[in-house]
């Protein structure tokens, strides 16, 4: 059953000690804290996956924040960029609540489930190659374990590279806002400018571009 591996999955992920470099920042990073979040006791770990784990569209972005993830220890939670993906997941009927604040919210997802490639918090966002590579075994095996997944909905250049790698596209699709990449057994990838600040900011990508490419993914799903 899949909840079953799911589950232990996401154990292995949250003690995973892989890469050095990663580690070492996630840990200073929850030493050292935000100002604004100074009292609060970061997760500081690896961030697994969560969400439905019957879903049709699998979410996936880069790699959890530092101050967002890495310290609520839930992906797309506590940071700008979550606003704007869990608003999005609400408006289109697949989020419980429009806000994801902690891993004890309330918040449920129905038929989404919210991952990324590197499970570790990466300085300036930048993950390696190497440390890529580290994590997609397990990135892997979690794609493996979402039998019912339809649609792959990447939130950049990164995750939609990676879906494309777990798929063994060639030659390798071009990403875009908006693409539509048809992959084995009637499923798609899908493309979407990322939700960090630096896209949303300064307008590259703006509420109804982030709808509308939702509503691609609910026609894709069925």
């Amino acid at each position: 059953m899949s909840l079953a591996g799911l589950s232990a999955l996401e154990r292995e992920i949250v003690v995973c000690r892989k890469c050095p470099r990663l580690v070492k920042w996630r840990e200073q990073v929850a030493r050292v804290k935000k100002a604004a979040f100074g009292q609060e006791t970061y997760w500081g770990r690896a961030v697994p996956g969560w969400g439905d784990p019957e879903a049709k569209i699998v979410v996936v972005g880069l790699a959890p924040g530092a101050h967002g993830a890495n310290r609520t220890g839930r992906m797309f939670t506590g940071d700008e960029s979550g606003r704007w993906l869990y608003r999005a997941l609400w408006k289109a009927g697949w989020a419980s609540q429009a806000e994801s604040t902690g891993r004890k919210d309330g918040l449920k997802l129905k038929k989404v489930w919210v991952t990324s490639p590197v499970k570790c918090a990466p300085p300036t966002n930048r993950p390696a190659p190497k440390e890529r590579d580290a994590c997609s075994g397990l990135f892997h095996r979690e794609m493996d374990l979402l039998k019912e997944a339809r649609v792959y909905l990447a939130l950049g250049g990164f995750g939609f590279e990676a879906v494309a790698r777990y798929f063994g596209l060639k030659p390798k699709p071009k990403f875009g806002h908006g693409v539509e990449v048809e992959l084995p057994g009637g499923r798609w990838l899908l493309g979407s400018y990322h939700v960090s600040q630096q896209n949303t900011f300064t307008g590259r990508l703006t509420e109804p571009m982030l709808d509308g490419v939702m509503r691609q993914a609910a026609k894709r799903a069925g």
